[in-house]
């Protein structure tokens, strides 16, 4: 799949008071790059040119920009990039980083071949034609009424893998931009048996990671597992995300919110962590029993 085409240009920012994009992506289990956070080469220091290019968009707002619009599974990101401020600064900067995302996380959902000849153990479920259409989030719905822009739906079929991928740019009435974001994506596989990597992965993701807790999910699939981190310590910046990771026999299925705060941005107040879980449980619960014949 080709790289996504770089946002125009933005208006000069504000040098004095640069500020931090709109939201993390979410936790992924792949191997950290030497250097820097999982999934990301190291931030370049000041004064360095950047360690990716970014190609042009054409006719797209920049505020219609979702940076992660990228096929899972998602990137861990120990500290997000600075520079610009407000939500069209946020845009650029986050295209840059779906960008390196795309080439690394879809070549590696793409090529999941091989294995020992078993029959899949898919339980019925489907790969629909646009996860974005299958996919429930109305949990979300309440606190994030409207969206920015418009979803983005990958779709993969292969003898190997059916994949879906989803996100979501949300926003609260009255803001500019994107206040949070979900990404959904679901993979029956058809040839391997994903359970002992899926566990290795989820399960003992804090182990490798500091800073998050990861909690067993009962009462969903076979095994299921969140994943979560908050920076904000009650401030008015910071993080906050949690993916809830679920395997049902062959399938497996995430669900994943992030949100990013700072003094730049409209949202003051997003959800605490808790109801944040309560709402990932609830949808995955509903999104798999829909996708299943």
């Amino acid at each position: 799949m080709s790289t996504p085409p770089q946002p125009p240009q933005q208006p000069e920012q504000p040098s004095e008071a640069p500020a931090p994009p709109s939201a993390y992506p979410y936790p992924n289990p792949q191997s950290p790059a030497p250097g820097g956070p999982a999934g990301f080469p190291p931030a370049p220091q000041s004064g360095q040119p950047p360690l990716y290019a970014q190609p042009t968009l054409v006719g797209v707002p920049a505020q219609q920009v979702n940076p992660y619009a990228q096929p899972g599974p998602y990137p861990v990101v120990g500290a997000p990039p600075t520079g610009g401020s407000g939500g069209a600064g946020r845009a650029v900067l986050w295209a840059a980083v779906g960008a390196v995302v795309t080439s690394a996380a879809w070549a590696a959902g793409v090529f999941v071949i091989g294995g020992a000849g078993d029959d899949p153990d898919l339980r019925g479920y489907k790969a629909p034609a646009n996860l974005c259409t299958s996919a429930d989030y109305s949990s979300f719905k309440d606190e994030y009424p409207e969206r920015s822009g418009t979803p983005t739906d990958n779709t993969l079929e292969d003898t190997a893998l059916d994949q879906g991928y989803c996100s979501i740019s949300l926003k609260k009435t009255g803001s500019s931009y994107a206040d949070a974001y979900l990404s959904v994506q679901l993979d029956l596989h058809k040839k391997t048996d994903p359970g002992p990597e899926f566990t290795a992965q989820w399960k003992n993701y804090d182990d490798s990671h500091d800073g998050y807790d990861v909690d067993t999910v009962t009462g969903i699939g076979d095994e299921a597992y969140i994943v979560s981190e908050d920076t904000t310590n009650g401030t008015d910046s910071g993080s906050r995300y949690a993916t809830l990771a679920v395997r049902d026999g062959w399938v497996t299925y995430t669900m994943g919110y992030s949100t990013y705060l700072s003094s730049y941005d409209d949202d003051k107040d997003p959800p605490e962590l808790d109801e944040v879980i309560d709402w990932l449980k609830t949808d995955t619960r509903t999104t798999l029993e829909d996708l299943r014949d």
